[in-house]
């Protein structure tokens, strides 16, 4: 992976952990650093779990890789958010 493959991986996450964070109702105590490390393995599952389904591949905009991409996304926000919250207690 080149420095374009890094950068856009970093690009992704950040945009896919975004949505996921908005997705998850209340306030998220993570940074901004958190939000794009789960956004990129959000991203990178998404993706694999859409090649599983046969739908990594479509017309136009990958509607069903973007909701699993997002919808993980906000499984690890809440997962992530929960346990740093119970940390800092």
């Amino acid at each position: 992976m080149g420095i374009g493959g890094i950068i856009s991986a970093i690009v992704i996450g950040a945009i896919i952990g975004a949505l996921g964070r908005l997705v998850v109702r209340g306030k998220q105590r993570i940074s901004i650093l958190a939000t794009i490390v789960i956004g990129i393995i959000a991203a990178l599952i998404g993706t694999w779990l859409a090649q599983i389904v046969g739908v990594e591949t479509t017309d136009g905009i990958d509607w069903i890789e973007l909701v699993f991409q997002v919808g993980l996304a906000a499984i690890f926000v809440s997962l992530y958010a929960g346990w740093a919250g119970k940390r800092r207690v």
